[in-house]
């Protein structure tokens, strides 16, 4: 969202409806502006990437979450050893 003007290190990003600051100094020598999509973990921006990669890694990680909802749910579901 920006790049944040008391720190050139720092930017204001939305991760999903979340906005939060994050370190962008590993990406030092890219050009960054609003609108970039950045690869995040852990609060440190480790690459640019176009968005289709974007979209790609947030469906991945979309479907993680979906596979792990549904193992708990059968888990909950199942038989084994109910006392």
């Amino acid at each position: 969202m920006e790049i944040l003007p008391d720190h050139a290190d720092l930017a204001k990003v939305d991760v999903s409806g979340v906005r939060r600051a994050i370190n962008i100094g590993l990406l030092e020598n890219e050009r960054l502006q609003p609108g970039d999509w950045i690869l995040i973990h852990v609060g440190f921006a480790l690459s640019k990437i176009d968005e289709e990669e974007a979209r790609a890694a947030l469906d991945f990680l979309e479907g993680i979450g979906q596979a792990y909802d549904d193992e708990l749910a059968a888990l909950r579901e199942s038989s084994i050893d109910r006392r």
